[in-house]
């Protein structure tokens, strides 16, 4: 453990920061899961409507920091990509 006063904090602080992005991504990792799931059984308006969902909690963990904005923007075009190959 750390003695000097800034260094506890910091490690306070970048423990609660760690636990926060692990809660944004698992969400987000749900989210796109129910996009597949909904892919796989045919469904396209759940496809639809789970793929809106998963891109706002894409986008609003991009905007938190939690994911860098390429990596955003590939997982987007590629939910994108499969809901659009199911749908024809």
């Amino acid at each position: 453990m750390a003695n000097i006063k800034s260094a506890k904090k910091r490690i306070l602080v970048t423990k609660t920061k760690e636990e926060q992005n692990k809660r944004i991504r698992s969400s987000v990792k749900t989210a796109v899961k129910k996009v597949y799931v909904a892919i796989d059984e045919k469904n396209a308006d759940a496809a639809k409507e789970a793929l809106l969902a998963a891109t706002s909690a894409i986008d609003k963990a991009t905007r938190k920091g939690v994911y860098h904005k390429n990596y955003a923007s590939r997982k987007v075009s590629r939910l994108n990509l499969a809901v659009n190959k199911m749908s024809r």
